[in-house]
């Protein structure tokens, strides 16, 4: 049998980059045949950015309704469709966009601790918008290890060969050099 991971992505906040870096990655047919992928976000604004990239939408989408389950597709949608975000918010971190991005991660990391996905994977948040919500983590690192309870933990970032972990989070690349 041909085992393939099945990977839980958070769409990040709904005014960032997330929908249009996860449909133009998965896009690739190569890539989505590597894993099996759900993606907790929304799918008007995954839809849009598939759109604006004149992609066809290749995903299968699920109403979010509260219970987290494995899906029989290859690429679906959890859709929140509740923190509909067209208009004028989508262009600016708000408290609806922290909340929404922080449901995101608490269902992908609830899936994986119930094993129904082995692995998450973060598209950008706004930390902006975690604040207008309400919420005191710097990033979602931190909100991982917490509800892990990781006392070690580092963000890591891949892309082709290059596979790096940062030496430090959340400090000005200027203030780096003074460290």
């Amino acid at each position: 049998m041909d085992y393939r991971p099945t990977i839980a992505l958070t769409m990040g906040d709904p005014a960032g980059i997330g929908p249009e870096v996860i449909v133009k990655a998965l896009a690739d047919p190569v890539l989505r045949h590597k894993a099996r992928y759900i993606i907790y976000g929304m799918n008007e604004l995954l839809a849009y950015a598939a759109d604006l990239a004149e992609f066809d939408v290749f995903w299968w989408r699920a109403q979010y309704n509260g219970r987290l389950r494995s899906y029989p597709h290859d690429v679906v949608v959890v859709d929140y469709d509740q923190y509909s975000m067209l208009g004028s918010a989508i262009k600016a971190p708000s408290k609806m966009g922290g909340e929404a991005s922080m449901r995101f991660c608490l269902d992908a990391i609830e899936a994986a601790q119930k094993k129904l996905v082995d692995a998450v994977v973060t598209a950008p948040i706004a930390k902006e918008s975690w604040k207008l919500a309400g919420f005191g983590y710097p990033g979602p690192t931190e909100l991982f290890a917490q509800l892990t309870g990781s006392r070690l933990y580092a963000m890591m970032f891949t892309g082709g060969p290059l596979k790096f972990v940062m030496e430090t989070v959340h400090i000005p690349l200027l203030s780096v050099r003074d460290k």
